[in-house]
């Protein structure tokens, strides 16, 4: 039997406050308000008898008379191959003009972690074709990394080339306050480039009520752990979770919360970290990689958001400028795959590139001071500048041993063998015929 009531004590904001009995955390509840309108909410306190829900389509116009029925179950989600193709709103409603799945499966969302001992070490790497990423920070299944950048900056752009070019078998992206331009922009990316097939879209936009964005993340992260238990190898692609811890701060200071930095809630670290462990290779079936843009306000990377995705997750990518930054971007799995699963050169040309374009830019800096140029410093010049045509313009796409055998033709028409500071043997091997 569903218990209902009818007397709400208190609205604030989209938070409403009743007296109720025998229900539980995250328990969903329908709300049917005076004029008849239906919305769900779910509880997010309980203090002795006093329950607070917050409603997700916002409790604006709200009755204190409006009937509350509780279903005795958490918020799910359907879970079926016909998911793919598909496009739901924060709240799980199909905004793609299509039917509602039917005769799915559901699944709770929101749920604990795999168990670690069900975890299988990360081994395999995913191919992006995007030198920045493949070159120096290799993205490893299972892995979970954040993209730092800041607002107008192309991360949405760099999302959706990674997804169409990216080898997964289930592509899954979670919108979090998107433009309605940016919605739009993915969908017909994923159309276009031949992947919406293998995709599963849900996107809250920046008019949809703040409390679905704090859905968002858990319904594509339970869609993504079902699909891997069956097999897959599922990409889970987020954009933004600033957005998403600040609808956490706007409910923390609705509840009266006592605030953290910034007036974030106190639980923020394991709020963002209940989320990003849903990375996982499942034991004897499929993964899932969290792909995960963090903006940072006003750039500052000490910002509690950025800050405490530092700590949680396996490395970022800086996306500065247009470009991802090769000193501020870490992948802390890359020596999984580097030289493993990679062509043996990888890691003498990753290390030998990088450290060539860090004394670059000592040259340039040292130039731009008024020391005077030379032969040298013009070598340094030249490499920094097809450096960053060939590797680091995001518009670049290349397979990984062809971006490699580009390395090794860049560092050559630039350098000596011996100025590169590569072993003999691996010089001896992969130095351009000619050079």
């Amino acid at each position: 039997m569903f218990k209902e009531y009818t007397k709400i004590t208190n609205i604030i904001g989209d938070i409403i406050e009743l007296s109720a009995e025998g229900v539980t955390y995250r328990e969903l509840a329908a709300i049917t308000n005076h004029n008849g309108d239906t919305s769900l909410a779910q509880v997010i306190r309980i203090d002795g008898t006093k329950v607070s829900l917050q409603v997700f389509a916002g409790a604006k116009g709200m009755s204190n008379r409006a009937s509350v029925r509780f279903l005795g179950h958490p918020m799910r989600v359907p879970y079926s191959e016909d998911l793919l193709g598909r496009i739901f709103s924060g709240s799980g409603q199909p905004i793609d003009g299509k039917p509602a799945i039917a005769n799915a499966e559901e699944t709770d969302i929101g749920g604990p972690s795999v168990n670690p001992v069900k975890r299988v070490v990360p081994r395999n790497f995913i191919e992006t074709r995007i030198p920045m990423i493949d070159i120096f920070n290799p993205l490893v299944e299972s892995q979970k990394l954040p993209i730092f950048s800041t607002p107008g900056e192309p991360f949405n752009e760099l999302l959706a080339r990674i997804a169409l070019q990216a080898k997964a078998d289930i592509v899954i992206l979670g919108g979090i306050g998107l433009k309605f331009d940016e919605y739009i922009g993915f969908r017909r990316k994923f159309e276009e480039g031949g992947i919406m097939d293998r995709t599963v879209m849900f996107v809250h936009t920046a008019a949809d009520p703040v409390v679905e964005r704090l859905l968002v993340p858990d319904m594509a992260l339970a869609v993504a752990e079902q699909f891997g238990i069956a097999g897959k190898r599922v990409l889970v692609l987020l954009t933004d979770m600033t957005a998403f811890a600040d609808a956490l701060k706007e409910i923390s200071v609705a509840m009266e919360q006592v605030p953290s930095n910034l007036g974030y809630p106190g639980s923020l670290y394991s709020d963002l970290a209940s989320r990003y462990e849903k990375a996982v290779d499942f034991d004897g079936a499929g993964s899932i990689t969290i792909l995960a843009v963090t903006t940072m306000p006003g750039g500052d990377v000490t910002h509690p958001v950025p800050d405490n995705t530092g700590y949680i997750t396996e490395g970022q990518y800086y996306l500065v400028n247009g470009v991802i930054n090769p000193f501020g971007s870490l992948s802390r799995l890359k020596q999984l795959v580097i030289g493993k699963v990679t062509r043996d050169d990888h890691g003498a040309v990753m290390n030998s590139m990088i450290r060539l374009y860090a004394k670059a830019l000592e040259s340039k800096k040292k130039i731009s001071m008024g020391f005077e140029k030379t032969e040298t410093d013009e070598k340094y010049l030249r490499y920094a500048d097809l450096f960053e045509q060939r590797f680091m313009d995001l518009r670049v796409d290349i397979p990984l041993n062809d971006a490699l055998d580009l390395g090794w033709k860049t560092m050559a028409e630039c350098f000596d063998r011996s100025e590169i500071g590569v072993k003999k043997e691996v010089v001896d091997a992969h130095w351009p015929k000619g050079a």
